[in-house]
């Protein structure tokens, strides 16, 4: 693991101008990779983004939701450009065009790696990556942070979990049924649902309740 560490490090470092890579962020998770040899790789790459000029990261879909289960900030913590793409033929890093280094099992650099220093078949891989690229679609931006519950919304949420009837609820908080109707329409709105019955559940996850 050493020699792979200082391997991909050196590599990293030596980046001055592009750094491409097919990357599976998820194909770790569950694995027993030590934690240190996942933080290398990270760092590896985030500290080549200070000084290279282009970082295109490739990553497939499926990979990213299952990283943003696990860690709310996967996506935001790809450095540099990333765009996703239905899959990806195998885990790569070509460093300004003149090396790349690919896991020996296609997956999972932690099992050794394949420093290809060829012109042709570096050039190939540049290529493939250039047809992903241009086939892959940019990551969403992540949406802010939800505010505090809009004070005149909370009497209706409550309402709401309670269980009352919309005839109930209006005369209850004192206003007329087409008044509270807007307001339900405008709480579902806030909590991003346009289901009663999942607007509990969402309330409690943005700490409403």
């Amino acid at each position: 693991m050493r020699q792979i560490c200082a391997t991909l490090a050196a590599l990293t470092e030596s980046a001055r101008h592009e750094l491409l890579t097919f990357d599976d962020p998820a194909a770790c998770l569950g694995l027993p990779i030590p934690e240190p040899f996942l933080e290398l790789a990270d760092t590896c790459v985030r500290t080549a983004r200070e000084r290279v000029d282009t970082v295109r990261q490739i990553v497939p879909r499926h990979a990213l939701s299952r990283v943003t289960a696990a860690d709310a900030a996967g996506a935001a913590r790809l450095p540099g450009r990333a765009r996703l793409t239905q899959s990806i033929p195998f885990k790569m890093i070509v460093v300004d065009r003149t090396v790349a280094a690919i896991p020996l099992d296609l997956e999972l650099l932690y099992n050794g790696l394949l420093l290809i220093r060829d012109p042709v078949v570096v050039q190939a891989l540049v290529r493939a990556h250039h047809a992903w690229w241009e086939t892959g679609e940019d990551i969403p931006a992540r949406p802010a942070p939800p505010g505090p519950l809009p004070a005149h919304l909370r009497p209706v949420l409550e309402a709401l979990l309670a269980g009352l009837t919309d005839e109930t609820a209006a005369a209850r908080l004192g206003i007329s049924g087409r008044t509270y109707s807007r307001r339900v329409g405008e709480l579902l709105t806030a909590l991003g649902t346009t289901s009663r019955f999942r607007a509990g559940a969402e309330a409690a996850r943005r700490g409403w309740l």
